[in-house]
C-alpha cells in the first residue's frame, strides 16, 4: 500500500477521475488528474480480452485488470459507459456483465461510480450526440492537449477518456436549487428568511 501512496502522491494532483468503456472483447480506461480547473491526462489504454474463449475469464480478467489500475492510480471517482440498447439480447448481456464487473471491481474499493449514456459522452465532449468515435478522439487530443504520437490506435481508449472527461464537467457545473411551488413551500424551505409579523391586531407598533 506504501508503494501505491507514494504513486499517488507522486501524481500531484487535487483529483483523480478514471473513466471506463466496457466491452466483451476490448475494455478501454483513460485516468484524468485534475488541478483546479485544468485536466490532464495521467494514462489511457485498453485491457485486451478477445484472446480468451472463455466469457466468464474475461470477467475474471476485467475484475483483475480494473482493481489493479483503482490500486495503482487510486481514482477519487470512476466514470462508466452504461451499456447501449441493441437488437443483438446476448451481446447486451456480456456487456452487461462486463460493465457490472467493472463497477464491482471499483465498489470493492470504495469509489464513488457515475454512469453516463453515450450520447451524453458525445454530447459533453464534442457538442453533438451523433458525433463519431473519431470526432470525440480528435476533439480530445485538441481538449487535452495530446500529441498525435500519444493517440491510442484503439478507440476504446479515448471513449473511456471521453467518460471521464464528461464526468469532470458534469461535477463542475453549479449545482441549482429547485424553485418552490408554493408560498407555504418557501416558508418551510426558508425559515429565516420570513420577517416576524409586525402591527397585528392589539399590537401597540
Amino acid at each position: 500500500m506504501k508503494d501505491m501512496e507514494r504513486i499517488r502522491g507522486e501524481l500531484d494532483y487535487e483529483r483523480v477521475i478514471m473513466g471506463i468503456d466496457p466491452g466483451t472483447n476490448v475494455m478501454g480506461y483513460g485516468v484524468l488528474g485534475i488541478n483546479g480547473k485544468t485536466p490532464q491526462v495521467i494514462v489511457m489504454g485498453v485491457i485486451q480480452l478477445n484472446k480468451m474463449e472463455s466469457h466468464y475469464l474475461r470477467l475474471s480478467r476485467i475484475f483483475e485488470r480494473v482493481t489493479g489500475l483503482v490500486e495503482q492510480y487510486l481514482p477519487d471517482e470512476l466514470a462508466i459507459e452504461a451499456p447501449f440498447f441493441g437488437k443483438n439480447v446476448q451481446s447486451m448481456l456480456k456487456l452487461g456483465r462486463a460493465q457490472g464487473v467493472a463497477m464491482a471491481a471499483a465498489l470493492s474499493r470504495d469509489i464513488p461510480i457515475a454512469e453516463y449514456a453515450p450520447l451524453s459522452i458525445k454530447q459533453s465532449v464534442t457538442g453533438s450526440g451523433s458525433a463519431s468515435k473519431e470526432q470525440v478522439a480528435n476533439m480530445l487530443r485538441h481538449i487535452l492537449k495530446i500529441p498525435q504520437d500519444k493517440m491510442p490506435h484503439l478507440l476504446d481508449a479515448t471513449d473511456a477518456l471521453a467518460a471521464a472527461l464528461t464526468h469532470f464537467y458534469e461535477t463542475g457545473k453549479p449545482k441549482i436549487e429547485k424553485g418552490a411551488k408554493s408560498w407555504e413551500q418557501f416558508l418551510r424551505q426558508n425559515p429565516d428568511r420570513v420577517a416576524p409579523r409586525r402591527g397585528g391586531p392589539g399590537s401597540k407598533n
